[in-house]
């Protein structure tokens, strides 16, 4: 079965085509084919003017077209395209995306920052490690930062923040809305045992491929400050030239690695590991057992 998600956010709007096959025990297996990133940037012009500007709007569509092209050469049935934090805020999301499904016949669902934590829980990352540990998923983004925590097995909770890195970068994020996620972490994971970082977005994966640690081996909290004081003393055109980042990566990266540390300190956890997830991969696996569920009716 081939299936994609389009996840549009407010730093770059992405394409998964991925493969589900029945893995040897019976369980789905799922095997990535194409992931497409093209850094739209939305929030930049939403989280300051409040809208989706025309010169966007249109890079919104040409970038939905040419996915759709790759869906038709890849033979995609199915697919859900979503959109986050920026075309949440944003007050001409309505208008856009009539524009978009009228020129594309794609049409984008927006989704809240609860479905966005559910959605990154639907990938099952800590079903798979060790079950005497408490796990934390963060999520990353331009607009927002979701997390969910998983202890013994269970759900025990998931939330969004207004806090991403686009949002620090326009100097939009109070010290009250920080405080908030200080005091609604260290309340609601207190008590648990010891509580294990699981990291997902562009910029942790950034950070680990830099790294060099091996495939399923974590980071401590310790290189993540590193990290931090080093890029934070550079420019953006020094991180560019040193580390070979992309614009586009280069400047969210020191935002991004505030958020991680402080989410860490407050859970107090000290490692975090980078499974390569994503909201496209939860997509996926949302969208899989729709299909699943719908041809067992049938």
């Amino acid at each position: 079965m081939r299936l994609a998600a389009i996840d549009i956010g407010s730093n770059a709007a992405r394409l998964l085509i991925t493969d589900v096959i029945a893995g040897l025990q019976g369980n789905p297996e799922f095997i990535k084919v194409v992931l497409v990133r093209v850094p739209l940037r939305l929030g930049f012009d939403v989280f300051d003017k409040g809208e989706i500007p025309p010169g966007k709007v249109e890079k919104i569509i040409k970038t939905i077209k040419a996915y759709k092209l790759l869906l038709d050469v890849y033979d995609v049935k199915y697919l859900r395209a979503c959109a986050t934090s920026a075309m949440r805020d944003a007050v001409n999301t309505a208008e856009v995306i009539k524009k978009v499904k009228s020129e594309t016949g794609i049409e984008i669902q927006i989704i809240s920052g609860q479905q966005e934590a559910s959605l990154l829980y639907e990938n099952h990352i800590a079903e798979t490690m060790d079950t005497r540990e408490s796990y934390l998923y963060i999520d990353v983004g331009g607009g927002s930062t979701e997390l969910s925590f998983f202890s013994d097995g269970k759900l025990i909770f998931k939330e969004s923040f207004n806090i991403g890195t686009i949002r620090l970068l326009k100097n939009q994020v109070t010290e009250a809305a920080w405080s908030a996620m200080k005091e609604f972490i260290r309340t609601r994971t207190k008590g648990y045992h010891h509580v294990t970082a699981i990291g997902s977005g562009g910029n942790i994966n950034k950070v680990f491929s830099l790294s060099k640690r091996k495939e399923g081996k974590p980071l401590t909290l310790d290189l993540l400050r590193d990290y931090y004081k080093e890029f934070s003393t550079l420019t953006v055109e020094q991180r560019i030239s040193i580390y070979k980042l992309r614009e586009d990566r280069a400047d969210v990266i020191v935002p991004a690695l505030l958020i991680y540390i402080n989410v860490m300190r407050w859970a107090d956890a000290d490692e975090i590991f980078v499974p390569k997830i994503g909201l496209a991969d939860g997509l996926i696996h949302n969208l899989y057992e729709e299909v699943k569920n719908r041809q067992v009716e049938v």
